[in-house]
């Protein structure tokens, strides 16, 4: 042993003692730490918590995991820095918390740790998207078209398949590494996703961090950052890796009820300053670095079906692209009910040929005609041969449906669908 471990070891330990728990922390006197540090609560077992504020008087902290226990006057010992979490190619296929901890009963992980914290890729120094990346999905593929690299949110209230269309994207992608994080999400569906939707052959090139709805609000929100750095130390790497993240909503749901607990006051619908803040920092890691990259989708949970809401709307400003999810759509089983004209990708442009935009383009068009007479078609007072485009939306309204949707099991290459689509705008005819 050399003597700097000895030396360490023989360095006296500052103990410190909790000396109030309240709501969701606790105040820590007699240490020092910064925020973001790591202190243990607590003798047996102790309890993991992360420093959230200080003050000349103390810390306060947000725990990690259950207090059930913890009481005034236990010791609180520093942990000597902020949390590290595990990365590198050997977390393919593994299974992790919010914290990094493997939770798939396959053993230790033999990986390299580091700290959560992050600068994102500096703005001159982040490649141009220029590579569009299949996610397997005809509706999204040919007419909201995704870039290598780019952030797009999933946009909708409850229930309308936001999780459903990730995992038909997670089975269907062509990115080479996909980091999936689970937040506040039921417990019974995390095997469900896996077993069901994943699947092994999708789980040997995924990494999957999970943090469901009962843990404590700091664990959620760290699941995000953790996952966020995983997919970062791919992206180190020179890989192109895709993130999906399920919910952002309730990351910021976490990030509020931190922000309360530590004193910040309420504004928006009662979310604190600091969440806009956090997602501002959490979405702008994903993107183009100077080799490979980190394309970044995001289910949104829009509350009451407003899409102006707080979070939905900063996350809309913020991301490169939206698709939006109807409910009206999923009532009548069209699936994925993507409401193609409410939705758009702000780098389609630049990463389809001036063919394929002509083709979406025309197809948009169709929709939106036959949209604007939905009334006078519904009660028959549309006369056919007013307007052409109106007449191929109606003529051709089942393979246009067929188009649009596509079984949970059904995967469709990008090529594919931009030969599909060529098709069914060459059965349009003339719509001059």
């Amino acid at each position: 042993m050399s003597w700097g471990a000895v030396l360490e070891a023989a360095r006296p330990e500052r103990v410190g003692s909790v000396s109030e728990v309240l709501g969701l922390g606790a105040e820590v006197r007699g240490l020092r730490g910064a925020v973001g540090d790591l202190v243990h609560l607590g003798d047996d077992p102790r309890v993991a918590a992360e420093v959230v504020a200080t003050s000349p008087s103390g810390m306060r902290v947000m725990p990690l995991g259950t207090v059930s226990g913890l009481t005034a006057g236990a010791p609180a010992r520093s942990a000597g820095g902020p949390l590290r979490v595990p990365v590198g190619p050997a977390l393919l296929g593994r299974v992790l918390d919010g914290l990094g901890r493997p939770i798939d009963g396959r053993g230790p992980l033999d990986a390299p740790r580091a700290g959560l914290d992050n600068e994102p890729p500096s703005a001159m120094n982040r490649a141009r998207i220029e590579v569009p990346l299949s996610v397997g999905v005809r509706a999204v593929d040919a007419l909201n078209t995704v870039g290598r690299g780019q952030r797009m949110g999933l946009f909708a209230g409850s229930g309308v398949g936001k999780s459903s269309l990730l995992s038909m994207i997670a089975r269907g992608t062509d990115a080479e590494v996909s980091v999936i994080a689970l937040i506040g999400e039921r417990g019974r569906e995390v095997r469900e996703f896996l077993e069901d939707d994943l699947g092994p052959e999708g789980l040997a090139r995924s990494v999957v961090v999970v943090s469901t709805s009962d843990q404590p609000a700091m664990a959620r929100l760290r699941a995000a950052f953790t996952a966020t750095r995983i997919a970062e130390s791919f992206r180190d790497e020179g890989a192109h890796a895709i993130l999906m993240m399920d919910s952002l909503t309730r990351v910021a749901m976490a990030q509020r009820e931190i922000g309360l607990s530590a004193g910040e006051p309420p504004a928006t619908r009662g979310y604190p300053p600091s969440t806009f803040s956090v997602l501002a920092r959490l979405l702008e890691r994903a993107g183009t670095g100077t080799r490979g990259s980190v394309t970044g989708l995001y289910t949104v949970l829009v509350d009451g079906d407003d899409h102006n809401e707080p979070i939905a709307d900063s996350a809309r400003s913020i991301l490169d692209g939206h698709i939006v999810l109807d409910r009206a759509l999923a009532l009548t089983g069209h699936h994925p009910a993507i409401d193609v004209l409410g939705s758009v990708s702000r780098v389609a442009g630049k990463i389809t040929t001036a063919e394929q935009r002509r083709l979406a383009t025309t197809l948009r068009t169709v929709l939106a005609a036959r949209r604007e007479v939905r009334d006078l078609i519904d009660i028959g007072a549309y006369q056919p041969g007013a307007n052409p485009r109106v007449d191929a939306a109606v003529t051709h309204e089942r393979a246009i449906s067929a188009f649009l949707t596509q079984g949970l099991d059904e995967a469709c290459p990008g090529a594919e669908a931009w030969r599909r689509l060529d098709q069914l705008i060459a059965s349009f005819g003339d719509l001059s």
